[in-house]
């Protein structure tokens, strides 16, 4: 008996000439090296970076959370395609100094791994 699997698909793939992020978990793409802004970032658990714009995430519902730097409202991100929760989305900060991160992405270190061209 032959038993036929379906592949992986992605929503997006990032072009293979550029430096990318994968989930660790299925490594489905994630973010391009460009669209990082950020290192020194801490999610909830340990490292993470912020990013501009990420790929083949999806959000969960906003929720007000006191972090770090403040209360923000923030919606819990996850990988399309195995559902690990990876980090959050920005919706809003409360404190005009952290305006800045409204509408960006923080993926954990623990939840990512580097792709294509580090060497």
């Amino acid at each position: 008996m032959v038993r036929m699997t379906k592949s992986k698909t992605f929503q997006a793939y990032l072009p293979s000439c550029h430096r990318t992020y994968s989930c660790v978990h299925c490594r489905a793409h994630l973010a391009n090296h460009d669209e990082l802004i950020s290192k020194s970032f801490q999610g909830s658990q340990g490292r993470a970076y912020l990013f501009n714009s990420v790929v083949n995430v999806g959000c969960g519902p906003a929720e007000e959370r006191v972090l770090l730097t403040g209360l923000h409202a923030v919606a819990d991100i996850y990988c399309e395609n195995c559902k690990t929760t990876l980090g959050w989305k920005y919706e809003h900060a409360f404190e005009s100094s952290q305006k800045y991160k409204e509408g960006k992405f923080i993926i954990e270190l623990a939840h990512m791994i580097k792709d294509n061209g580090w060497e």
